[in-house]
């Protein structure tokens, strides 16, 4: 039980209490007195709301059970349908032409495009590895991964073989990116300046580099005649730097696990130090200490002979929590927990109003502004409670109306279908919408729950609504005035060991109109980073201006398996999948506190998952159960046999507790709960069960 005190009617966690009043209001020149009061009457107002909004969500879920539960077996009448959910409330009407008005947004938002970041706060390295992958060696990308089409680097120092490989890829990047008139980037000698097709694209100098910019990101040629790799060059170039993570979201959601006030207090001193300047992480590698801070600003002298100043690092945003969960770090009056997503608004923006302040060691925002990613939100009107509280929130810290940016993520059904409106609901302070496909695939499943089985796990990706859904996203963003205001955003490349692959198939996100798609590592930013220079994603976002959104019956079509029969060994098949990435990742969540992580599949391939695919993979089992595709012996089989394959995986750590002969243990019980509790989840989140068990795991 935490110690706690008393702050007008709060009872607040006293670690909390300590750090908002020294590390983050008194440096604001804040009254910690003032502040408690302000923030309990905001508690006290958006509280009850909150709790309303949740209750609307379990409302229209119980009346779309019930209208499914009537209609059995029988295919959906789409006409029908759409009139059903219009009538109780899920579909609104389509707001009048309108455009965003945001303003003060930093231009890596506005109108740069590249790659974006997810990292877990809670993990200081790789915030910081994170926050400083604005710029990235291509060279590097390149050798280390499989993004190169050569054979693999041989063991024992530098192969000079894939080293000349990469330099031949990297002179064929220039070539395309930055072309010369009259000769190719490997008939450069370094001698003055390159002859460039197009002189604009030349930035500036300093000793030992070269800065241009194509489609808006730099590319620096690092000039060393002492490297090894450059002394062995024709034009001495040692490495090729590419401008790369525009942006990093500081995830204080999905990628972490955060239960109690011990795990909050972590994050937000992480949030702060990248937001101050001053966090250090300090670790072992390769038999050395190393210690990791942020980079500074790039300095250069422009070709207007004035100095050039770059940003050093990615521009930060903060994911806060969606509406659903409460944390036991503060408690109501009524001895209830706090809804965490309040919370983490009046916190994490407390945080930022240091950056707007200019009491960093570098700045964040050249703009005034505080980002804020909000993610699991149901539609207009909960979008519209987010835009209240921002309001609250900016007047109780006495910043100016709509310092406060908001993020959209596009991951529930019902927002996906009414984005226009939840677009129109933030239209001041709107800087980013951004689909998740694993999350919004939880909830097609969950809010169909009843209407009968669905179709198989990989299969979704090929149905209607995905289509529908993805490309939706980018026509209503457009017709909303987004482009030059804002970040219209595509999903994770979940499979940080398959850089071959995302370059063939990443580059679709530029092609369809996003100028942000998220990747799962500093190298991917890089990589990813040149698809950008191939297409001028502004010029697509012109292209497809005023083209007609794709209708609304295509994303509502449900996903259903009619007049499908699997034979045995396909259910089984499906149910190992499921049951071994759940497991995988709850055993990580359960017994580590580790939120996202790379966890290798049923085939042995490393995958980035965090709650949303938990989510997908729970929701379709449950469904599967529910309809009697499988029975709960053969969910149990699965489970039991998939145990042994992930204690398998995990038999390299030392500090791994096996799941086989310990299923009483709050990991497999974690799982079985996922699963057989599935159907009554709200909305089929994960989060209120992971917290559970991860509770009893702390306090064992």
């Amino acid at each position: 039980m935490s110690n706690r005190v008393e702050k007008c009617g709060l009872q607040v966690d006293a670690a909390l209490a300590a750090f908002m009043e020294s590390e983050v209001l008194a440096p604001l020149g804040k009254d910690a007195d003032a502040f408690w009061q302000g923030f309990a009457a905001l508690v006290g107002k958006f509280a009850p709301q909150n709790r309303e909004l949740l209750a609307r969500r379990d409302d229209l879920q119980a009346r779309i059970d019930a209208w499914h539960g009537t209609r059995a077996g029988k295919p959906i009448a789409m006409a029908e349908y759409q009139a059903f959910l219009r009538e109780i409330g899920y579909l609104v009407a389509e707001p009048a032409p309108f455009a965003v008005t945001t303003q003060n947004v930093d231009r890596e938002i506005a109108t740069m495009a590249g790659p974006q970041l997810v990292v877990p706060v809670l993990n200081a390295r790789f915030l910081l590895n994170a926050a400083n992958a604005r710029w990235g060696s291509l060279y590097d990308a390149y050798y280390g991964t499989d993004a190169l089409d050569a054979p693999p680097a041989r063991p024992g120092g530098y192969d000079d073989a894939r080293g000349q490989a990469v330099i031949k890829a990297a002179r064929a990047f220039l070539d395309l990116a930055l072309p010369l008139s009259g000769m190719s980037w490997s008939d450069w000698d370094g001698e003055g300046l390159p002859p460039l097709a197009d002189p604009a694209q030349y930035c500036g100098q300093r000793p030992g580099g070269l800065l241009f910019a194509s489609n808006g990101l730099h590319i620096e040629l690092v000039l060393d005649r002492s490297h090894p790799v450059g002394r062995t060059d024709r034009a001495g170039i040692a490495d090729v730097v590419l401008e790369a993570a525009l942006t990093t979201i500081c995830d204080m959601e999905d990628s972490v696990a955060a239960v109690d006030a011990e795990d909050k207090l972590a994050a937000y001193r992480n949030w702060l130090g990248v937001i101050r300047g001053d966090l250090a992480d300090t670790f072992q590698k390769g038999g050395q200490t190393l210690t990791r801070t942020l980079n500074g600003d790039r300095e250069w002298t422009g070709k207007d002979g004035a100095g050039l100043t770059l940003h050093g690092r990615s521009l930060l945003f903060v994911r806060n929590v969606g509406h659903l969960m409460t944390n036991p770090a503060i408690l109501l009056g009524d001895g209830s927990e706090i809804p965490e997503g309040i919370m983490d608004a009046v916190v994490t923006s407390a945080i930022g109003a240091h950056d707007v302040a200019g009491l960093g060691k570098y700045r964040n925002s050249r703009t005034g502004s505080i980002y804020i990613v909000k993610p699991k939100m149901h539609g207009p009107e909960e979008v519209g409670f987010t835009n209240a509280l921002f309001d609250a929130v900016e007047d109780l810290l006495n910043l100016p109306r709509h310092t406060l940016k908001v993020g959209v993520m596009d991951e529930e059904r019902r927002t996906s279908a009414n984005l226009a409106a939840c677009i129109n609901a933030v239209k001041d302070r709107i800087v980013f919408i951004n689909t998740g496909f694993l999350d919004r695939t939880g909830d097609e499943i969950h809010t169909s729950m009843r209407a009968g089985p669905m179709i198989r796990k990989g299969d979704m990706k090929k149905s209607a609504w995905i289509a529908a859904y993805e490309a939706r996203n980018v026509q209503i963003g457009l017709a909303c005035g987004l482009s030059g205001k804002a970040q219209i955003g595509k999903g994770m490349w979940a499979a940080p060991d398959m850089m071959h692959d995302m370059m063939v198939q990443k580059i679709g996100h530029p092609r369809s109109g996003a100028n942000t798609a998220w990747v799962p590592s500093p190298t991917a930013a890089t990589l990813h980073a040149m698809h950008y220079h191939q297409v001028n994603v502004f010029d697509v976002q012109r292209e497809l201006a005023g083209k007609p959104v794709p209708p609304l019956d295509d994303l509502l079509t449900v996903p259903l398996a009619a007049g499908i029969n699997w034979s045995e060994e396909e259910v089984r098949e499906e149910l190992d999948n499921n049951a071994q990435g759940l497991l995988g990742y709850v055993v990580r969540w359960i017994d580590a506190g580790v939120g996202c992580s790379k966890v290798p599949d049923i085939n042995d391939v490393g995958l980035m998952e965090d709650r949303a695919t938990l989510r997908i993979s729970s929701q379709h089992m449950a469904n599967w159960l529910l309809h009697g595709v499988c029975t709960r012996e053969q969910v149990m089989d699965s489970l039991r046999r998939m145990a042994a394959k992930v204690d398998a995986q995990n038999a390299g750590d030392p500090d791994y507790v096996p799941l086989t002969g310990n299923e009483d243990g709050p990991a497999f019980r974690a799982a079985l709960d996922l699963v057989f509790k599935g159907v009554e989840q709200p909305s089929g989140y994960t989060e209120p069960l992971l917290h559970q068990w991860r509770r009893v795991k702390k306090a064992g």
